[in-house]
């Protein structure tokens, strides 16, 4: 169901040996440099650069002087700021980065977070008038504002000032204000545009300070943090900032990143950007999602160390209750689609749920696409108001394909892979129908999982680990390399903590290597002890005792003589099939079993429970891999003849109590497909 298509990084090999020579590197080193396919030169330079100055001139940013300009007077002058935050860890960040440095300016400084759950992303009219109650003379925006266009004229009607920062796209016209400063206006020309909201406000009061360089060991953290939480690039400044950042966070000069670290149990750990993205990031997500973001911007603004460690606690509690509701979405949000059997088959999963907690729907909606490996948007139903977060794959624009379907949509907005909109609830099931009609006009992809390299297992050993660090930090547009090791035969199984992760013992010839495959207990893992598989895997650091050693994690696997694209071209015949569309001659022919083929599988599920996949079973039976969809019909035709229990939950298979004869010329599966 969630197989990704494999694919390889190619590289030129005399590109890569003039890296490794101009920049005296290791070979290794420079062949994953050269996967990386850099612009040019500049490009290659400025990564593996040791120096965190900076590429951009603030100064070339759209309106940056006006900015600067209105700002400094309004600290000259004691008039009262608001930095217009958003509640998630890049708005959270930003509005913290803004307030000290304006604050340690003498500034009339306050800050404002709009709730998401009542007022929603960005400005709002309400959130305007309040603002002007407090005798606000100057708002600032940051990573939010550019389609502000009615509340800006909302600002100015109430005698305030508005300078907008923000990273978002902006529409076909710009509020009216003092400034607008954003890198994706058409009139920037500049060499970099692709900072996170933090990024562009750093810019901000790195023109605010003058440009003094040292301005970002004092910020770093803070731009660290909303940079690695909106998943940006990690290239040209992003990537200083992140260097830099991460070296202040491991110090932990502020006592509310000490009190996060500490709740965390990340206090004496060595960060990096990926458990910064997985520890730090997803509790300051948390405060906002769950209430109000407020205490995450006052955690990161505390300098009392009492203090800190409450709100840490808060915070870090709200991230406790995001994970319990999200699981609950998640299991209910299974079960609706597994009990509806045909909507797993969907080219677009659209599912709604009563009192589905708006603040989770995205994240849910992304472990459904990791899941079913098709786009999926789901919808929460709250007080007869329905608002939906979807998720997509590469190659399906979800932007494009809910402007296609606008007509029954409320509003909408978003990217290509990730979307927000709202609907009718009495309109949901049109909206599902759409949307489906309109990816039926499309090639659907294929989920894909890039791999860097291949690597032989007897190169698996600390000296690579040296060769990693060279291409650190990791993250969007740098991500950690992801190695396949081909041909290795499974020599043990085991189960570890209690049986929640399997570890594999794997060899080839004399190398041996033990993998790790998390979140996957044994019973459930696809492959024995004898097989022969791939492993797409990362390597990490795992220092115990002063010893250290690699650290295999596997991310995918698969069986070696399994043809990759007849299991992907069957899985969708199957599909098609369930959908009940047209089906080719050929393609009727592959999917049809016939009485011995039946037989085979039938062979291996009385052998025992089967808690396996399909593939897995194709494998068991003998079977090629262009007859997977075979293989399907064959476990529909004996569920229908009542000879095996299927639970949708966990997809296990088991054989049924009565094992009466039966006549397979009575399936009704089967002579559906004999009639064409």
């Amino acid at each position: 169901m969630n197989r990704k298509k494999w694919t390889f990084s190619n590289f030129d090999k005399e590109y890569a040996a003039d890296i490794a020579e101009r920049y005296s590197l290791e070979p290794f080193s420079a062949v994953l440099l050269a996967c990386k396919n850099f612009e040019d030169e500049e490009e290659l330079d400025a990564f593996l650069s040791e120096d965190n100055s900076f590429v951009v001139d603030p100064y070339e940013l759209p309106d940056m002087e006006k900015a600067v300009a209105r700002i400094n007077k309004a600290i000259d002058n004691f008039e009262r700021i608001m930095v217009y935050g958003d509640y998630d860890a890049d708005g959270v960040s930003s509005t913290a980065l803004l307030y000290l440095y304006l604050q340690s300016r003498g500034a009339d400084v306050q800050y404002y977070i709009p709730d998401r759950l009542t007022e929603g992303y960005g400005m709002n009219l309400d959130a305007v008038r309040k603002i002007k109650e407090r005798d606000v003379d100057l708002i600032i925006t940051v990573d939010n504002g550019i389609s502000a266009v009615l509340e800006a004229e909302k600002v100015k009607a109430l005698g305030m000032d508005l300078v907008i920062t923000d990273h978002h796209r902006p529409g076909d016209t710009l509020p009216d204000a003092v400034a607008v400063v954003d890198p994706y206006r058409e009139d920037y020309e500049g060499v970099f545009c692709e900072w996170a909201g933090v990024g562009v406000a750093f810019k901000l009061v790195e023109a605010l300070s003058d440009c003094d360089e040292e301005i970002l060991n004092e910020y770093a953290d803070l731009v660290s943090l909303g940079t690695i939480g909106d998943v940006v690039p990690l290239r040209s400044e992003n990537r200083s900032f992140v260097k830099c950042g991460i070296e202040k966070l491991n110090e932990a000069s502020r006592p509310g990143i000490a009190a996060l670290k500490e709740v965390t149990g990340m206090l004496s750990a060595n960060l990096t950007s990926a458990n910064i993205a997985f520890t730090l990031v997803p509790r300051i997500n948390a405060a906002g999602r769950m209430g109000s973001a407020d205490r995450a911007v006052r955690l990161l603004l505390s300098d009392d160390e009492n203090e800190a460690k409450l709100l840490a606690e808060e915070v870090n509690q709200a991230n406790v209750s995001r994970q319990q509701i999200e699981t609950k979405i998640i299991a209910e949000a299974e079960e609706k689609i597994e009990k509806n059997g045909d909507m797993v088959y969907d080219r677009v999963i659209v599912i709604e749920g009563e009192g589905w907690h708006s603040g989770v729907i995205g994240i849910v909606a992304a472990r459904l696409t990791e899941k079913y490996a098709r786009p999926c948007l789901v919808i929460g139903i709250n007080d007869g108001v329905a608002k939906g977060s979807g998720r997509s794959i590469e190659g399906f624009s979800l932007f494009e394909a809910l402007s296609a379907v606008s007509d029954c949509l409320e509003h909408f907005g978003g990217h290509t892979l990730a979307a927000g909109f709202g609907v009718e609830v009495d309109r949901i099931d049109e909206f599902r129908r759409k949307i489906n009609e309109y990816a039926k006009s499309r090639e659907m992809p294929h989920p894909q999982l890039k791999i860097d390299c291949k690597i032989s297992p007897k190169y698996i050993n600390v000296d690579l680990l040296e060769g990693l660090h060279v291409l650190e930090p990791f993250g969007a547009g740098n991500n950690q390399p992801l190695f396949a090791v081909m041909n290795m035969k499974i020599d043990k199984i085991e189960g570890v903590s209690q049986n929640k992760h399997t570890k594999i013992s794997l060899s080839r010839n004399d190398s041996r290597i033990v993998a790790m495959r998390f979140g996957v207990s044994p019973d459930v893992f696809d492959f024995s002890v004898g097989d022969t598989v791939d492993i797409a895997a990362v390597f990490d650091k795992n220092e115990y005792m002063g010893t250290v050693k690699v650290s295999v994690i596997v991310r995918d696997i698969r069986f070696s003589d399994l043809d990759e694209d007849s299991v992907i071209m069957s899985e969708r015949i199957y599909e098609k099939f369930r959908r009940k569309e047209l089906l080719t001659e050929n393609e009727r022919f592959l999917l049809c079993p016939d009485r011995e083929f039946i037989g085979k599988v039938f062979r291996v599920l009385r052998q025992g429970a089967w808690k396996k996949s399909e593939e897995a079973l194709c494998c068991r039976a003998g079977v090629e891999a262009d007859r997977l969809s075979a293989v399907k019909v064959s476990l529909d035709v004996l569920e229908e003849m009542g000879l095996i229990v299927v639970d949708r939950k966990t997809r296990a298979i088991n054989l049924a109590e009565n094992q009466n004869k039966v006549d397979l010329n009575n399936s009704k599966i089967l002579l559906s497909l004999a009639k064409g």
